[in-house]
């Protein structure tokens, strides 16, 4: 059963340092060239993360974009029992066989009952998907009562909004696409519209807090995901944080009802 409260055997309460941040970004400037180094250090920073409100030792956790397998080896290392929603076959596919208890789906409409996990979980999913309050709706509805809903994503601002046509997406998301096929020879694999989109912090935000007023869920925490616990002030900041965050975090429990 997920702990909700810190103990001498809860959440781990590690504030996150400047070296993290560091170290993350090295791992991102190697995404394209060396996606399992990257995907690696993002799954481990992504349970580490985690545990600083839920104990996943014996927790159900649904992942949802868990892509290819890098996240369940993180969470079944951490004794959590995952369970991974993809829509992308490719995705699915790109090591090999389809890894630990994966399926392919929407996050738009899970394949998953009401009530049914400990933690839903999602890491840089939500701007590439048409409808990102539709997904946490979702990912709130499969969450139990008390369960946690965490969810992350690059907003559109941020230096790295437009993915692998950044900073380029600052004068426009399809002028950015297009220069890179100029240049590739191929459309990018974000394309804003078809599979990349706007998603501001502050929408977001404002869904949360509205459901929050309604009981639906309580809101746990607003933050920038890869910054340093000094910095955490950015998210707080309207239009500030649209570009400095770079990733933003929304942490949500389901009301216990």
């Amino acid at each position: 059963m997920l702990s909700q409260h810190p103990s001498a055997d809860g959440p781990r309460r590690r504030r996150p340092t400047l070296a993290r941040s560091v170290r993350l970004f090295r791992a991102f400037l190697v995404e394209q060239t060396d996606p399992d180094r990257f995907y690696g250090a993002l799954a481990d920073d992504s349970v580490e993360m985690l545990s600083r409100w839920a104990v996943l030792d014996g927790a159900s956790v649904l992942d949802v974009g868990g892509g290819p397998g890098y996240f369940s080896s993180a969470f079944d290392a951490a004794g959590a029992r995952y369970a991974g929603v993809e829509p992308d076959a490719g995705e699915l596919t790109a090591r090999g066989d389809v890894e630990g208890n994966s399926v392919r789906g929407s996050g738009l409409a899970l394949p998953v009952a009401d009530r049914a996990v400990d933690v839903a979980f999602s890491s840089n999913v939500l701007e590439h998907v048409s409808d990102p309050v539709r997904m946490v709706e979702e990912m709130v509805r499969v969450a139990r009562p008390g369960g946690l809903v965490v969810v992350s994503w690059t907003p559109w601002l941020s230096p790295w909004g437009g993915h692998e046509t950044s900073p380029w997406h600052y004068l426009g998301g399809q002028r950015a696409a297009d220069r890179y096929a100029r240049r590739h020879g191929r459309r990018p694999k974000n394309d804003l519209g078809r599979t990349l989109f706007r998603c501001p912090v502050a929408p977001m935000v404002r869904w949360a807090r509205t459901a929050e007023r309604e009981g639906r869920v309580e809101v746990v925490e607003v933050l920038p995901r890869y910054h340093p616990w000094w910095a955490r002030w950015v998210v707080d900041v309207a239009g500030v944080r649209e570009v400095l965050s770079w990733n933003a975090v929304l942490v949500l429990r389901r009301a216990a009802r």
